[in-house]
């Protein structure tokens, strides 16, 4: 199937969000409405379309810029999607599964990193995030932004293109609050913290490429509701998700109006992260799987929510929906209570979120693209959320600059069915502690004796003191449990993966093109976590 070529070519602030159960609103806070931006001709086009979803080998082939709508899920497991884990998966997601039915599910999908920040970062710049300052961890409070002020983003990239780009829900890539941090905003530590109703911030998302921003900057924070650059509303937990939802279908039939540009949307959900707390009408619809169940459900119904809305706006043929988890599933959500009941988060790969073994960053992946993506298609390529700034630059027929998206490979090709080959010379990958794995192929090299992460079987400290080796390499074609290290009997796997991951670093990317500086120096082995030890490489 091939793809026809698209043809490439004011600020608008989100209205307030309508008083909720819940909800706190300043009324004082006024918003100024959008200028209407010039009509497109296509626009007209847009509206005639059937609304019915089409067959992807019998729907005709898009004539505008295709809608973009992102969904990402927070810390959902690969193996929380019912059709994507079938014999070890209990949660009934029916929406999701709808999805992949549409569209085309990666089977060897997987997030920059195995923690929330950068692997956000990796979405929106196409860049890994150890390229940048943040080295481990997530950023835990209001502070400066990861993502520099010239820097391009896949949302300038679409603005650039004509696109109204927005972003509804978490954003968890730093933004000063009038120069304070959370704890300066008044936080208690482990508390949900945030700011108060009134404060602003001047470097937040619609400085960083959107036009429009509704929502929180991370879970800790989340009562603290942004529109644009300002707190308008304190919303309690429970009825985040809603929000959100509400927020999005209000931006989908706004946006769908007569003579509106093609948008971006780049919904961040808050589900199923911690804190698990499902509304009551889904309090208890798991059964036994208790409140992540319950939460898993009523995040599928967040998806079946938004999919209704772009059906009834009439748009489904003409947008790309991406869905997506941040990383893996955490082990803080009740590990041992789903696993003790058949369900298996992360499927059968070994680890969790925050270790670099594939639990930790293996992700569901669905693209749905009526006319391009075939329904109920699969795909085995190696893909990163990286990707995603290339992808969309190669749909537009847009060239990116050297010094963008350093990283990042288009998988239109897997998309269309042309690829032929790997898409990917190699995938790196990092964990919460800053450990870094490499996979080219069936290889992958972990430059860790542990999980690099939260697992304690072993976790890093546990491994060197039982004389593990200081390195696992693992073949991922006959061993995706991670269990049979091979660092040992393969050493001229070990002696080819390294110098590439070398290359890659020193190189500032990934990809072909001009070599690009890393914001900071890059430290591929942190020894400190090894009691100093470094391994030895036979010449």
């Amino acid at each position: 199937m091939r793809v026809r070529p698209l043809k490439t070519g004011g600020k608008g602030v989100l209205n307030p969000f309508f008083k909720m159960s819940g909800v706190e609103t300043a009324d004082s806070i006024t918003t100024t409405p959008m200028k209407e931006p010039i009509i497109p001709i296509l626009a007209a086009m847009l509206l005639a379309a059937p609304t019915a979803l089409l067959k992807a080998d019998d729907s005709p082939k898009p004539l505008e810029k295709p809608n973009i709508v992102y969904i990402l899920a927070d810390d959902l497991g690969y193996g929380d999607v019912q059709s994507l884990n079938p014999e070890r998966g209990k949660i009934k997601t029916p929406n999701v599964d709808r999805l992949v039915s549409q569209g085309m599910s990666f089977t060897d999908a997987h997030a920059g990193a195995a923690v929330c920040t950068p692997s956000r970062y990796g979405i929106l710049t196409g860049r890994y995030a150890w390229r940048s300052k943040i080295q481990k961890g997530v950023m835990n409070n209001y502070g400066p932004p990861l993502i520099q002020p010239d820097q391009l983003t896949v949302a300038s990239m679409l603005k650039q293109q004509g696109y109204y780009t927005g972003i509804i829900g978490k954003w968890h890539l730093g933004f000063t609050i009038d120069g304070a941090s959370g704890k300066k905003a008044g936080a208690a530590p482990g508390k949900f913290m945030g700011a108060p109703l009134g404060s602003v911030t001047h470097d937040g998302p619609t400085t960083r490429g959107f036009d429009s921003y509704f929502g929180f900057h991370h879970a800790r924070m989340m009562k603290s509701f942004f529109t644009d650059d300002r707190v308008t509303q304190i919303i309690e937990p429970i009825n985040v998700l809603p929000a959100l939802v509400t927020r999005t279908q209000e931006f989908i039939a706004e946006h769908t109006k007569r003579g509106h540009p093609p948008f971006f949307l780049y919904l961040a959900l808050s589900s199923p992260h911690i804190p698990i707390v499902p509304t009551p009408e889904w309090q208890g619809k798991s059964g036994s799987l208790g409140a992540y169940g319950d939460f898993v459900m009523e995040t599928d119904w967040a998806v079946g929510q938004i999919l209704e809305a772009i059906d009834k706006a009439g748009i489904a043929n003409n947008t790309i929906v991406m869905f997506a988890s941040d990383n893996g599933f955490s082990p803080h959500a009740g590990k041992k209570l789903l696993e003790s009941q058949g369900h298996f988060p992360s499927a059968d790969r070994r680890g969790y979120k925050a270790d670099i073994w594939d639990g930790g960053h293996r992700i569901p992946f669905v693209v749905r693209w009526p006319g391009t993506v075939s329904a109920g298609s699969h795909c085995d390529q190696i893909v990163s959320l990286v990707d995603f700034m290339a992808t969309c630059a190669d749909i537009l027929k847009v060239k990116l600059p050297d010094n963008a998206a350093e990283d990042s490979v288009s998988i239109l090709p897997a998309l269309s069915g042309t690829d032929h080959g790997p898409l990917h010379e190699a995938i790196v990958y990092h964990s919460i502690s800053g450990r870094f794995a490499i996979q080219q192929g069936q290889w992958k090299l972990e430059l860790c004796p542990g999980s690099g992460g939260w697992s304690k079987d072993p976790s890093d400290a546990i491994a060197v003191k039982d004389g593990l080796p200081l390195i696992q390499l693992y073949d991922m074609t006959s061993d995706v449990g991670e269990q049979h290290n091979m660092e040992s009997k393969h050493p001229e796997i070990v002696k080819r993966l390294l110098p590439l991951l070398e290359k890659y670093i020193a190189d500032g990317r990934s990809t072909p093109g001009s070599k690009e500086k890393n914001e900071t120096d890059v430290d591929i082995w942190k020894k400190q976590l090894n009691d100093g030890k470094l391994p030895v490489l036979d010449d």
